[in-house]
């Protein structure tokens, strides 16, 4: 986990500029470079480390002897950089993952390298042979990419808005800040002045289709193949254990968000059991947020309990986890309600691993409700299809809302996000299963997923069976969700007028309840006027829902109340 950012065909002096890359030096306190561009004054790279490959040599922006009029700045890990190393035949000059980027550019292009990295990542490929530039995102967006482009050339890249919505330029005072989308590459020619022009933006992967990498996994081909049952589960368990594999390669210390919910648990038991395996030497440090005796912390409990991990537990209190909203908005750069709710809890954690441990590779559970099927509202969907549908869409959407979460809260305090449910070959296999397989069965959401790692002993049959709940409300107690704690709170806050008059104020995305609209007050304050980096607010879909909390979901009072 870095923070990348760059400029072409700025107009104001650099020195001035390089203050905005300072906006995210969070993302890598290790180090920081700002490098300017031979032969191009008006063109540069800034780049924030955290050193967790290649401590000696993993400086940015890459550059290396056979290629010296390319120039890489890249925030990710590519997993599979060995295995490409080996079937090319390249030869590295540094021990870091992401020097294959510039071998496979120099061998095939930008449509080859960017289909062929498996693994996370938002990249500047600097070609000033061919006066060429190059921005690409992985496939679900897990590290973010924003872009600005003038209408006279000026380009400016980041790893967060915020790193752009200050800069300054001649012909435009409040030019278009936007997210660059996962999946796609894009072209642009660097003209002699250091402008740029866009060529194309291209899509190079989407989650249904099978990555052009699986040629270079550590598993190769599936022992078997077809959909009945018991080849499926098997081959669940393949894929997603070699997701967490793949995702060891780290010289700082790993650890684990626990929920005690599915995800994070299964994370959690899959992790520590290879850990063991490959003979990391200390124990795996797993962390629970919550208050006292809520559910998320008893069920994370009896999981640390089951694996064996060295397990804390972050108490939090409402004054607290109050007096954060600011700065967990200031860092999500969105004013998306159920995304702010449950990121506070994750922020504070964060805090709390980065102050009191040397854990900083931090494993998560995200990606898997959008995957599995595992919302509440997914019992209400008309037809296994439609249910298909919507899994893709949130998982096209995660960029916008859970990815963004989980990137921001945990950058904001220098630790590397890893998401294994999120692997490309893990994520294009369980959407390629019969609709009908995937859908919630029993009342239980997620069957299939449980179903398959039911014999295997990782987790306890209570955790594993565990139902569904909210990050934000399951670090609260049942009896008052953290949502209407926030809510008591926001009501003294806002007045009934400012309500009434919401949609003339905010016209785009108008805040329907003063938690809302307090929400969006304190946007406003640090991102004026870029409402539209939100295209609209997460919400639960075939129910009548005013608030995207599960707990407001009949499905989910039955469950609970029982």
């Amino acid at each position: 986990m870095c923070g990348i950012w760059a400029l072409f065909g700025s107009d104001e002096c650099l020195s001035v500029q390089c203050l905005s890359a300072m906006k995210i030096a969070h993302r890598g306190p290790d180090a920081f470079r700002f490098e300017n561009v031979n032969g191009f004054t008006n063109c540069c790279f800034g780049f924030h480390r955290l050193a967790v490959v290649d401590q000696l040599y993993g400086m940015q922006p890459i550059r290396v002897k056979r290629f010296p009029y390319l120039w890489l700045c890249y925030n990710g890990e590519i997993y599979n950089f060995k295995q490409l190393q080996k079937q090319f035949g390249f030869d590295f000059q540094t021990l870091v993952d992401g020097e294959v980027i510039l071998h496979l550019y120099n061998r095939g292009g930008i449509e080859q390298t960017a289909s062929m990295l498996d693994g996370v990542f938002a990249f500047i490929l600097l070609d000033t042979a061919n006066r060429k530039v190059f921005l690409a995102r992985d496939t679900y967006g897990v590290r973010p990419l924003f872009k600005v482009l003038t209408d006279d050339g000026f380009l400016g890249v980041c790893s967060e808005a915020k790193g752009l919505i200050n800069l300054k330029h001649s012909t435009s005072l409040c030019s278009k800040v936007e997210p660059f989308l996962p999946g796609h590459y894009e072209v642009l020619d660097l003209k002699p002045s250091g402008k740029v022009a866009s060529v194309e933006l291209v899509k190079f992967h989407s989650c249904k289709d099978e990555p052009l990498h699986v040629a270079c996994d550590t598993v190769e081909a599936l022992p078997s193949a077809g959909f009945d049952l018991e080849t499926v589960k098997s081959n669940i368990r393949i894929l997603f254990e070699n997701a967490v594999r793949k995702r060891l390669m780290a010289h700082r210390r790993i650890g684990c968000l626990l929920s005690g919910g599915l995800d994070s648990s299964l994370v959690a038991a899959v992790l520590l059991k290879l850990m063991k395996e490959i003979n990391i030497s200390y124990p795996l440090q797993t962390f629970a947020i919550g208050m006292e005796n809520s559910p998320d912390l008893l069920a994370a409990r009896k999981v640390a309990a089951h694996i064996g991990s060295e397990h804390h537990e972050v108490i939090l209190n409402t004054e607290e986890g109050i007096q954060a909203i600011e700065e967990v908005i200031f860092s999500l750069e969105t004013y998306d309600i159920t995304t702010i709710r449950a990121s506070i809890g994750m922020y504070l954690v964060s805090k709390y691993i980065r102050k009191k441990t040397d854990s900083v590779v931090i494993f998560s559970g995200e990606g898997s409700d959008e995957l599995t099927q595992g919302y509440i509202y997914f019992h209400k969907a008309p037809s296994p299809e439609e249910a298909a549908e919507e899994s893709e869409r949130l998982l096209k959407e995660l960029y916008l809302f859970d990815v963004l979460r989980a990137d921001r809260t945990t950058a904001a305090h220098g630790l590397e996000l890893r998401v294994p449910f999120l692997d490309h070959r893990f994520t294009s296999y369980y959407l390629s299963l019969p609709a009908e397989l995937r859908i919630p069965k029993n009342g239980i959401e997620k069957y299939l997923l449980r179903l398959s790692f039911e014999d295997s002993n990782l987790l306890p049959k209570e955790i594993l069976w565990r139902p569904k709940e909210a990050f934000s409300d399951g670090i609260a107690s049942v009896k008052k969700s953290w949502f209407s704690i926030l809510q008591d709170y926001i009501d003294q806050q806002v007045d009934d007028l400012l309500l009434e008059k919401a949609a003339e104020k905010y016209p785009f995305n108008p805040p329907k309840t003063k938690e809302s609209y307090y929400y969006r007050q304190i946007f406003e304050k640090h991102y004026s006027g870029r409402s539209s980096w939100l295209p609209h607010y997460w919400m639960p879909r075939w129910v009548k829902a005013t608030d995207p909390s599960a707990r407001t979901l009949k499905h989910y009072k039955s469950a609970t109340q029982e």
